[in-house]
């Protein structure tokens, strides 16, 4: 299956596919096509044949069956953070599936694949529950887990994908299917994003966790050396209740931003810790002393308030991320972050991170996910004046710390141009071979997504 180089205009074949359909069907030159691909990410530029607004499985299998009839591929779009422009398919937009249905006894939520963060963390609250959420809850949980899915509590609880437990996809022929824990197919949908099927519903485990300790402190460019050295040690010392990350922070001259970070190039440490207040205290003491903060963020919080561990932005812009999974941080490591990106450099990128996601995480056996203790992450405004410079730059960073590269990817890092790069560098040999397998024998024309992330 190959995609187009340009849009078609294929009339009457999308009158066919409105008569299959419930959801909205548009021609790709309609206006309401850009509202409805509008996501947090406004750099893709997508020219579709045409857009389907799917209302339930019905209409995804139907979507899917339509474009392989016609030797075309399908992409998905739901809340919009990828950077993937899609060209000469059908995308699929599944924002109006947006069931989110939280059972307490079962402690589970199943949401619909429109369904963000934001929506399930407050439904949970009031039972003391809360989900193993990524750093922003602005993000889709479908997308979140079937990317593995690292967040602020990793270490503790493992990827986003170790906590579903079943789900309802439509293959690469248009079929059907509810999967659940131990099937082949199953564990190929989380880590394999949309490589083997669309997800349209999906259940994930709630934990028992109302309250964290947790948030931001900002120190001043001329303290990173100090702060992201003393950082490497403290961390090694932590124990899996306590995950952490650190960033070299480019804040934009802008009112979005506050003012005492406003334009400042900062380090940004984020903690989250399920314990008690003074028990957090005391764990954090050390980094507090390494160096005068700007601005120090950390307290006790509600479970749903996850969003201030790593203060991500709220409004949309055009972006793009890479990184890669770390065997190891040492000091070396920490001098060649500051080297390739400390205060010192002038360099078009907001953010360069270093996370830990061991723990809980490397112990977790379900889905094709790759796992590393350590990940970099580099995130850069994609402006068309910057198209041609940050992918070889964001690229480049990541390729400095190749010494002490996993050799993996985490599925959602993985820019359009690593994945060129480096096809199949989401997954581990192993991995690769599973999700490759699922993909010949449940997309054998390649219409979903494998081709794009390189399986095909």
């Amino acid at each position: 299956m190959t995609e187009l180089a340009a849009p078609i205009t294929a009339n009457d074949d999308l009158v066919e596919l409105r008569r299959g359909v419930s959801g909205p069907v548009w021609d790709p030159g309609e206006v309401e096509v850009v509202t409805e691909l509008a996501g947090f990410n406004l750099a893709p530029v997508h020219e579709p044949v045409g857009v389907v607004g799917a209302t339930d499985a019905h209409d995804v299998a139907a979507a899917v069956r339509w474009a392989r009839a016609r030797d075309l591929g399908v992409a998905v779009v739901a809340t919009g953070h990828a950077d993937f422009s899609h060209r000469g398919t059908l995308i699929v937009s599944t924002r109006r599936l947006d069931r989110c249905d939280v059972d307490p006894a079962a402690r589970t939520v199943t949401v619909g694949a429109g369904v963000k963060w934001a929506r399930v963390l407050e439904a949970a609250a009031p039972n003391g529950l809360t989900g193993v959420s990524g750093s922003s809850s602005d993000v889709g949980v479908v997308g979140f887990c079937t990317g593995g899915g690292i967040g602020p509590m990793v270490r503790r609880f493992g990827l986003g994908s170790d906590q579903v437990r079943s789900m309802r996809v439509v293959t690469g022929e248009g079929e059907i299917r509810d999967l659940t824990r131990g099937d082949a197919h199953f564990d190929a949908m989380l880590g394999g994003k949309d490589a083997a099927g669309i997800v349209v519903e999906m259940t994930v485990e709630l934990i028992e966790v109302s309250r964290f300790y947790g948030g931001a402190v900002f120190y001043d460019a001329a303290d990173a050396p100090a702060v992201l050295h003393a950082w490497r040690a403290w961390q090694a010392r932590l124990g899996e209740n306590t995950t952490t990350s650190i960033a070299i922070l480019r804040m934009p001259d802008l009112d979005a931003a506050p003012p005492p970070l406003r334009g400042r190039t900062v380090v940004h440490l984020r903690v989250w810790h399920l314990g008690p207040e003074i028990e957090g205290l005391e764990i954090l003491a050390p980094m507090r002393r390494v160096a005068t903060p700007i601005v120090d963020l950390v307290d006790e919080r509600p479970s749903a308030a996850i969003d201030a561990v790593h203060c991500d932005p709220t409004d949309p812009m055009p972006s793009w991320i890479t990184g890669g999974y770390l065997r190891e941080i040492t000091r070396e490591t920490i001098d060649t972050v500051l080297e390739i990106a400390g205060p010192q450099r002038e360099l078009p990128v907001v953010v360069v991170e270093l996370r830990q996601t061991g723990g809980q995480a490397l112990r977790g056996t379900q889905g094709v996910a790759a796992r590393a203790p350590y990940a970099v992450g580099v995130v850069a405004p994609m402006v068309p004046e910057l198209a041609t410079v940050v992918p070889p730059l964001g690229l480049g960073l990541v390729d400095a710390l190749a010494r002490w590269s996993a050799g993996t990817v985490p599925a959602n890092y993985a820019s359009p141009e690593t994945i060129t790069a480096r096809p199949g560098a989401c997954w581990d040999d192993d991995g690769r071979a599973r999700l490759a397998a699922v993909v010949a024998r449940t997309d054998p024309d390649a219409v979903l997504g494998g081709r794009r992330l390189g399986l095909r």
